[in-house]
């Protein structure tokens, strides 16, 4: 639970990122392998878009909220005066470097457990939403639909190379509709893009 603000500003060695790194992979195989099992028959076109649901940063940092993990991250100083606490980057990372720690001291069908008990209400809002997580696409004949021109996104990163995080603005008629966060271009646009879907269908059925 140690974030590289703290490990630079205090002299401490060891951070969370290669945990985060190690529960990225765990996450990421138990929601594969749940959906793969749950699906025989959705290819991988179908199956990626219901993994992106559920293993994004968005999802990850609502889950450590519940967790509150927040209050236990060690931070530096300038990450906690800008809010770095409830940041949905951190607490994202600190949720895998979690999932993680239990890999590696429980195997990876605790783990796994673990996982599963914790991102269930998630996955199954997920699966409830079904093709219309593939938001790019839904966003796009919406807008079809309603005579309006192409979505466009626009996206700025930050970060160092091997940590960086993505903000994507869908933009509809110029406007900024909505923004996505993510750990890559990808997820970042189709996050975007789910949320200006749910608030333009949702204006377009009031």
């Amino acid at each position: 639970m140690t974030h590289r603000s703290f490990a630079y500003e205090s002299g401490v060695t060891e951070t969370n990122e290669r945990l985060e790194f190690l529960g990225d992979s765990v996450l990421g195989l138990v929601v594969t392998q749940e959906l793969y099992s749950r699906f025989p028959d959705l290819d991988e076109s179908r199956l990626s878009p219901l993994r992106s649901g559920v293993v994004n940063m968005r999802a990850l940092a609502d889950v450590a909220r519940v967790l509150e993990l927040g209050a236990s991250i060690r931070l530096g100083k300038g990450e906690e005066v800008t809010g770095g606490r409830d940041k949905n980057s951190l607490l994202a990372d600190a949720f895998e470097a979690i999932i993680g720690a239990i890999y590696l001291e429980k195997g990876f069908d605790e783990s796994a457990r673990v996982v599963m008990k914790l991102i269930a209400p998630t996955l199954e809002s997920a699966l409830a939403k079904g093709a219309g997580l593939d938001g790019k696409t839904a966003l796009q004949e919406l807008m079809a639909f309603q005579g309006k021109g192409a979505p466009e996104y626009v996206v700025t990163e930050t970060g160092p190379d091997h940590d960086k995080s993505f903000t994507a603005f869908a933009m509809v008629g110029g406007e900024a509709i909505a923004e996505g966060q993510g750990k890559s271009k990808r997820e970042a646009e189709q996050i975007a893009a789910r949320v200006a879907y749910e608030l333009l269908n949702l204006s377009t059925a009031d």
